[in-house]
């Protein structure tokens, strides 16, 4: 992403989108040609939910008539309604896809070969709503994805599976997608008057369609075996649930709720030591092995500053399919501070639809982007629902792949929707600061206060710079970008009050 983003996006607006354009003829693929090209991971018959399509983009041509995106609103199925000549297009690539019919999907992004290669430009999609005839208005796809990922010099980011790749879209369910990506002009003319581009568009680009599926995956012997040194979909499963086993049994699609008076009380058990009921609340914290605040109390019997443990919906409880991440877990050494994101990928799902909205991303994070799992280590819907994300424990510090350069000792948490011109909800907002005011006291931090962590190498800090930060900090804080959409990012200030209040500060 360049130093600045405003700037980037303010020449993109202003580029000459004259689109749709026509493919390429070796574009032009029937229905089952791209079927034919499509990937995913079901297994036969159909017992593991949820599959990915994966279709490659191809070059525009400017040789036939355009529809400007302000006109291409109409939910007419004909793709030449509302057409109408336009001046040449900018002298900008441009790739797409023909509006065809497809397997069933639910969330869209796309993705390129080189994850350190940046799209500047313009990636829109329409998709027709299964069963109908109805075609949705052109929507922008966040194009600045690549700053939620792994941190420089990690295994995760060195795997060689990671590929660049777009903020993921939920666009509800259905059976047909047109795509088109317009490179980013840079403000020259050329000699026939057109807009010059700026650079080429990344190689390799693919649009990914994810259906989430319906149900979690079951869990047993009738799925195929693995491959050698993969963890079975039912030993994964057990292995997710038991880093929380402390928390709820095995297998519970829930952690519940604690009092304030509990959690402390858990908290000081954790730590070998009985709280004394006439001592003030006050402890600095370290943590050991478990993830959890253990010793370091400047009163060992203090009540300690910490939140109500709140109801977190596990990863079993939103059917992650286990089988997909990596079997292994990747922690850092503690939790210094709390990144908030939103996830961009729209704000038309209801709670109800969370669930599938989390597996959606889940699988665009591990099968598109290439990463060892989900991103987030916590999401948060917009009735306020908290939901567990990375696996590893909700309580451990679980290293996340959200803040690209500040992955180490933090956590992220995504709250699902897009805040920059839409207003988060009161109940998301509570939620940040239930969720932070409890997992920030397990490791003695104060929501209000400030911390120090050392910059992984990003766009806004050079590596290995100490940056100073708040605890509870917006991902524009750590990089470049405009997540978590100026909204919610204004509403940071009163989640950090809210948090510390809940804490008993």
């Amino acid at each position: 992403m360049r130093a600045s983003l405003a700037s980037s996006i303010a020449v993109t607006c202003a580029a000459a989108l004259a689109l749709p354009l026509t493919l390429s003829s070796d574009a032009t693929a029937t229905p089952a040609a791209a079927e034919r090209r499509t990937t995913g991971t079901s297994a036969p018959g159909g017992t593991t939910p949820g599959s990915t399509q994966s279709l490659p983009l191809t070059p525009l041509t400017s040789n036939a008539p355009r529809t400007p995106p302000s006109s291409s609103s109409s939910s007419s199925s004909s793709p030449s309604s509302g057409d109408r000549t336009l001046p040449p297009p900018a002298l900008a690539p441009a790739q797409g896809l023909a509006r065809r019919d497809v397997r069933h999907f639910s969330l869209v992004g796309v993705v390129w070969d080189n994850p350190d290669s940046e799209l500047h430009g313009r990636v829109q999609v329409r998709t027709r709503a299964t069963g109908t005839a109805k075609w949705s208005a052109w929507q922008d796809v966040d194009t600045h994805n690549h700053e939620h990922a792994a941190d420089p010099d990690t295994p995760e980011r060195a795997s060689g599976r990671v590929r660049g790749s777009t903020a993921p879209l939920w666009v509800g369910d259905s059976d047909g997608v047109e795509v088109r990506v317009q490179g980013e002009a840079d403000g020259r003319t050329g000699a026939d008057g057109r807009a010059v581009t700026a650079e080429p568009l990344p190689k390799g680009l693919h649009v990914e369609l994810v259906d989430p599926g319906a149900e979690p995956p079951p869990q047993g012997p009738e799925l195929n075996a693995p491959p050698p040194g993969a963890l079975t979909a039912e030993s994964a499963a057990a292995a997710s649930a038991a880093v929380n086993a402390e928390l709820a049994p095995i297998g519970a699609t829930e952690i519940p709720a604690l009092s304030q008076k509990e959690t402390r009380a858990d908290l000081l058990a954790t730590r070998g030591e009985e709280a004394d009921p006439t001592a003030t609340t006050g402890t600095t914290g370290t943590t050991g092995t478990t993830g959890t605040a253990v010793g370091g109390a400047a009163n060992p019997r203090a009540k300690p500053y910490i939140g109500a443990r709140p109801r977190i919906v596990t990863r079993r409880g939103w059917g992650a399919d286990e089988g997909l991440r990596e079997s292994n877990f990747s922690y850092t050494k503690t939790v210094k501070a709390v990144f908030v994101h939103h996830s961009a990928s729209g704000n038309n799902y209801r709670c109800a639809q969370a669930p599938s909205v989390i597996r959606s991303i889940y699988r665009y994070h591990v099968k598109s982007s290439g990463w060892r799992d989900i991103g987030y280590n916590f999401l948060v819907d917009k009735c306020g629902n908290i939901y567990e994300g990375r696996a590893g424990g909700v309580a451990r510090p679980v290293m996340g792949a959200h803040t690209l350069g500040f992955n180490s000792k933090s956590m992220g948490i995504a709250v699902l929707g897009s805040f920059g011109a839409a207003n988060p909800p009161a109940a998301s907002v509570k939620a940040v600061a239930k969720l932070t005011a409890w997992k920030l006291g397990l490791y003695g931090a104060n929501p209000r206060g400030k911390t120090y962590l050392r910059s992984g190498g990003g766009n806004l800090y050079r590596k290995g710079k100490n940056v100073r930060l708040n605890v509870i900090s917006g991902h524009r804080d750590g990089f470049a970008t405009e997540c978590p959409g100026g909204r919610l990012y204004a509403k940071l200030g009163k989640a950090r009050t809210t948090s510390a209040r809940y804490q008993g500060r």
